[in-house]
């Protein structure tokens, strides 16, 4: 019987996770509709205000429990990595390169949401695990070699520095949520961060929105709604059920999403290396989830 529950869960937590996968995917070309029209800091501050005050209203319609204090330290480091620190990096950064670019990035978030889950989250995956995922991270950091550091490399550090603190997030989350729970601690980490979040967002909002078009106001949406709420909760709960190490590993998957959405709704060019490289990176699912 414990068996099977454990089968399931691991089933759950695939699926949750893989679901999570699929949303996030369109965060960065979302961001990088955005961004066009958007200043990056009012962006990252206007969709954390927005999903702030939407999980506000969820705590109070189920009526949630506070988090005790030992909690909170761990509910900020969420908040400083997955609603403060990757937005802003990543809007940032696609300031610099294209969407396509900086998804392959995306790649190295397995490893690093592993590395945190070691160290945070008490997960010790086999060694033949690690040789997966060190090598599709290689392949990541091959590829952006491979461009020329003249490409942009404020670009480049600016979506290492924002995968570490997304990693970091998540992992942090994750272990968190096998007692607070997948979508509270996300919910609870937007409402911790929102008064400065609406502080910020009233300071840096434009003094016109009339030349804003819809791609814009659209990518704003999304990545309130969807990057910033409802993927998490698909996310933590599935990190929380079948493991941080492995169930991350499904962000390999990302690069795929991203550049199919990069290259049919945002029409940027999508190289032949990009494509192999992503290929090669998600080749390494299968071996570090066998191992994890």
């Amino acid at each position: 019987m414990k068996h099977g529950n454990w089968q399931a869960n691991t089933a759950g937590g695939w699926l949750n996770g893989f679901l999570g996968v699929l949303i996030f995917s369109g965060s960065l070309p979302a961001t990088r509709v955005a961004v066009l029209q958007f200043d990056p800091i009012f962006l990252t501050v206007a969709r954390a205000t927005i999903a702030g005050v939407l999980a506000l209203v969820m705590l109070l319609v189920f009526r949630q429990k506070r988090p005790t204090r030992a909690q909170l330290v761990p509910l900020f480091i969420v908040a400083l990595g997955v609603v403060v620190g990757f937005p802003l990096l990543t809007a940032l950064a696609l300031q610099h390169v294209t969407s396509a670019h900086s998804i392959v990035f995306i790649g190295l978030l397995p490893l690093a949401t592993a590395v945190f889950g070691v160290l945070r989250g008490g997960e010790q995956p086999r060694p033949a695990f690690w040789v997966f995922s060190v090598t599709g991270s290689l392949l990541v950091a091959g590829f952006a070699l491979s461009q020329g550091l003249s490409a942009s490399l404020t670009g480049d550090l600016l979506m290492l520095a924002a995968v570490l603190v997304c990693g970091l997030g998540y992992a942090e989350g994750a272990a968190l949520s096998r007692k607070l729970g997948g979508w509270q601690v996300i919910c609870w980490a937007l409402l911790l961060s929102l008064p400065a979040m609406l502080v910020v967002t009233l300071l840096t909002m434009p003094a016109s929105f009339a030349g804003i078009g819809a791609p814009a106001w659209a990518g704003l949406a999304y990545v309130s709604l969807f990057s910033m709420l409802i993927g998490f909760v698909f996310w933590y709960r599935g990190l929380a059920q079948g493991g941080i190490a492995a169930v991350g590993q499904l962000q390999l998957l990302q690069p795929f999403f991203g550049l199919a959405l990069a290259a049919t709704l945002l029409h940027e060019p999508v190289s032949m290396l990009m494509v192999a490289v992503t290929v090669a990176v998600i080749a390494c699912v299968a071996g570090s989830k066998r191992f994890a």
